[in-house]
């Protein structure tokens, strides 16, 4: 198939230049359809029997494999989430963090990484990221570790500006474990979180699946106690004795069982990806900064980097992305920052950067 027959897999970009991935995907047909055939089945045919559940056992197995490969690990180091911040809580917990445990992390993060610390009432050590690369950014993180410094918790690519974090180089400076923030990365680009201790998956995201979807990878799944459990971590339990056993490996953490269509939907987003696909989003992101800066936008993302573009706004964030969703551009904006971000996936192309250039005239003058 040629890009432009798997853009028409993509139904919203036959409306919108959809520039977005970095909250929510762009669905394709097959997607919705999976989704729809699981619901529509089990309203005629009910959500019970034997032949359901073997099924659905069937399928998570088949998920999972698919989120390992492409994320780079063993399917047995991954659980299944309903998103980033789902297996952030899933680590935290599981290492019970709490007030008298230092985390080091940067001004730079998602609050779906940082809620959870925050809950831990973990002491944070923030450095101060924003604007860095290379080796100033690596210095700045390393500044803040100290000797009782016990979690590094950073994002894979920065969701303000798609700057790439040096988390592989800081764990082997350091000798500390990594929590990794992979929600701007896994499916947006090459990923091999191989030497992450924690590598969270917003599947919904640069995946392309339905809500509610996500994965957690882990390096050593016997030395993450399992705290957020639910009937998907149990292999049994007696309550007369009020005990239970954990399942096998990753499944252990696994703190819920993920709806029947969404399984079905991530499965068909992940099920005949097309080769080529990162060079060319990367290619794609390259040429709408580019031709950005030439248009005359503060473009603030770093080259080489990843696929979120992100520009300041000439007036209001928040108006300026209303204005373009008018006509018909869907980007980001970040709040209390004055940018704009437009993620930029393999199934854009030339079309919706015009779109986003021509908007920008009226939008942000």
């Amino acid at each position: 198939m040629t890009w432009s027959e798997h853009r028409a897999r993509f139904p919203v970009l036959e409306r919108l230049a959809y520039l977005n991935a970095g909250t929510f995907g762009p669905l394709t047909w097959e997607t919705a359809t999976a989704v729809a055939a699981v619901n529509a089945s089990e309203a005629a045919d009910g959500r019970s029997g034997r032949q359901r559940m073997v099924a659905s056992l069937e399928r998570r197995e088949r998920l999972r494999g698919l989120v390992a490969a492409e994320i780079g690990v063993p399917a047995e180091r991954v659980a299944l989430t309903t998103s980033t911040t789902q297996g952030v809580q899933v680590v935290v917990l599981g290492l019970a963090l709490g007030p008298d445990d230092e985390v080091v992390t940067t001004d730079s993060e998602h609050f779906g990484l940082i809620g959870p610390l925050l809950g831990a009432r973990v002491r944070l050590r923030i450095a101060p990221v924003r604007g860095l690369v290379g080796e100033e950014l690596f210095e700045a993180i390393r500044r803040e570790v100290t000797p009782r410094t016990r979690l590094l918790a950073l994002s894979a690519v920065s969701w303000l500006d798609g700057t790439l974090f040096p988390w592989r180089e800081l764990r082997e400076a350091t000798g500390l474990p990594v929590l990794v923030d992979g929600a701007q990365s896994a499916g947006a680009l090459e990923v091999d979180a191989s030497q992450a201790d924690w590598y969270t998956v917003s599947a919904q995201k640069w995946l392309c699946g339905p809500d509610g979807t996500g994965a957690l990878s882990i390096l050593d799944p016997d030395g993450l106690k399992p705290r957020l459990v639910g009937y998907a971590s149990a292999a049994s339990y007696d309550l007369t004795a009020r005990t239970w056993e954990p399942r096998q490996g990753a499944t252990a953490l696994e703190p819920s069982v993920l709806p029947a269509a969404s399984s079905a939907g991530l499965e068909a987003a992940l099920t005949g990806l097309p080769d080529g696909r990162f060079e060319r989003a990367r290619e794609l992101a390259e040429l709408f900064r580019r031709t950005l800066i030439e248009a005359g936008r503060d473009v603030v993302t770093p080259p080489g980097h990843s696929t979120l573009v992100s520009f300041r706004a000439r007036r209001d964030q928040a108006d300026v992305s209303a204005a373009l969703f008018e006509q018909g551009v869907v980007v980001r904006d970040l709040p209390g920052t004055g940018l704009v971000r437009a993620s930029v996936g393999w199934w854009n192309d030339e079309s919706d950067l015009d779109r986003l250039i021509e908007g920008l005239a009226s939008a942000d003058p």
